[in-house]
């Protein structure tokens, strides 16, 4: 993998050290944040099959349409994220911040989704 600056080779190997040790199974799945500039996005995956079992975003319409700040976005995003989990029967996740700080946009979408029942 070519890593262009040394921010994403720095990220990049955080997130191979936290990989080494959470892993989704079907009981317990991983539930990653993914955070772009503008956008926040979280998946709740099952590694074992390597397939997504819920995902949400900031740009999906439930997330609402008004413009709001980002860390406002990602409590709206871990809600959303909680509530689709409870509905396909998830309720304990492992969490995977991806190689970002536990601060900011990451923390509040946790910290959403605790309140929201997920269990991690």
């Amino acid at each position: 993998m070519a890593i262009k600056n040394r921010k994403e080779y720095r990220r990049h190997r955080i997130k191979l050290r936290i990989r080494k040790l959470i892993s989704g199974t079907a009981e317990q799945p991983r539930l990653t944040v993914f955070r772009s500039n503008k956008q926040i996005y979280a998946q709740i995956i099952n590694d074992l099959e390597g397939k997504t079992l819920v995902s949400a975003s900031s740009r999906m319409p439930e997330a609402g349409e008004t413009p709001m700040a980002k860390i406002e976005q990602a409590k709206v995003v871990g809600k959303l994220i909680a509530e689709r989990a409870k509905a396909a029967g998830i309720e304990r996740v492992v969490f995977d911040r991806n190689g970002y700080l536990y601060h900011g946009r990451v923390k509040s979408l946790a910290e959403a989704a605790r309140e929201g029942g997920l269990k991690f």
